[in-house]
């Protein structure tokens, strides 16, 4: 499949700018792979597509405060630094993005706060992702995270053509974050609410833990016709003994194991065994999921509604069939379904 299989004309006024009131209301879309149905649902009913043992496989990674705003010396420019990745906590080294990109050169230093703070000097431009900086901070390293939280502001897509607001911070993580280290939160998660969880709990449905911080490389642009040369970001996950006991069971016993969102299907993906159990494994994956592929673990799926020509469109594609994908998407156009990270939801069986 090439790139130009992806292109889709999106209203402009999908693009969800506002989570849904309750988290559990959106709308959702069900998917029958066998059946070739769609089915237009609200996302608290998906508990009546589940049954005992079945399993349920969520990214508890959290999302934290990645997004600043410093000035740059001498000019006071306005600088947006967008933390991606942490490479040494000693000597306080971060991979970034910086907005605007031309005014930044090395050796330029950053000031944060009203009080400037924490400063940052610029030590390399030249990384595929950015820049790279050195935090300048005297104290010990934990006083050093607890400043770039109070600085940092959630990391909204760009899209999102708005400010910050305080819901936001709460909205845009899930209710199972525990293991801080994303820029993005995996969306799927958001439309769970405690409520939710209880109930599907109580119904005996089993939960697996898995951890994939995301990066923005899940939202690079991919910029090749043929997909197979598109290379994806590392990202770090963490697949442990609980996870792997509990979805091999539901293997073994023939359950529906479902893969809440794109991030734990990959993760999952990312560890399969040759035998096409899931193995435990910590570590990075830059696993790149497009059609025609075998899915090993997940026998269903629950994602967002994306952008065009994206990687996690072509995932979808690749677990519902893309024709069949492509009929959904017309449907959620014609029914004025939400899109993207704050938008609708989709169970694809």
């Amino acid at each position: 499949m090439k790139l130009s299989h992806f292109q889709f004309d999106l209203p402009e006024g999908l693009l969800a700018e506002y989570p849904s009131e309750n988290r559990d209301e959106s709308k959702l879309m069900v998917l029958n792979r066998k059946e070739q149905t769609i089915e237009h649902k609200s996302f608290k009913d998906i508990i009546d597509y589940f049954d005992e043992e079945d399993v349920m496989v969520l990214n508890n990674t959290k999302v934290f405060p990645a997004r600043l705003f410093g000035n740059k010396e001498k000019t006071g420019a306005r600088i947006e630094v967008f933390l991606l990745r942490e490479l040494n906590s000693e000597q306080r080294l971060w991979d970034v993005l910086v907005d605007p990109a031309r005014k930044i050169r090395i050796g330029n230093k950053l000031y944060f706060g009203d009080d400037d703070t924490l400063v940052a000097e610029v030590i390399d431009n030249t990384t595929s992702r950015g820049r790279t900086l050195r935090f300048l901070y005297d104290g010990c390293y934990d006083d050093f995270r607890t400043k770039l939280t109070e600085l940092g502001q959630t990391p909204l897509p760009k899209y999102i053509n708005r400010e910050v607001e305080p819901d936001d911070k709460e909205r845009y993580q899930t209710i199972f974050a525990k293991n801080e280290g994303a820029v993005a939160a995996p969306t799927a998660g958001l439309h769970f609410s405690r409520h939710l969880l209880k109930r599907l709990e109580i119904k005996g449905i089993n939960f697996a833990e898995i951890t994939l911080h995301v990066g923005l490389g899940t939202f690079n642009p991919v910029e090749v016709e043929d997909l197979s040369k598109h290379k994806m970001d590392s990202e770090e996950i963490d697949v442990d003994k609980n996870a792997t006991t509990v979805i091999n069971k539901g293997l073994r016993e023939k359950r529906r194991i479902c893969a809440v969102g794109t991030t734990s299907m990959r993760a999952i993906e990312s560890c399969v065994s040759s035998s096409g159990t899931l193995n435990e494994y910590t570590g990075w994956t830059n696993k790149f999921i497009f059609p025609p592929y075998e899915f090993s673990i997940a026998n269903c799926m629950i994602t967002n509604f994306h952008m065009p020509k994206s990687t996690l469109m072509m995932m979808t594609s690749a677990f519902a069939g893309h024709d069949f994908m492509f009929r959904a998407y017309d449907e959620a156009i014609k029914n004025k379904y939400n899109f993207f990270s704050y938008g609708d939801a989709m169970l694809i069986i």
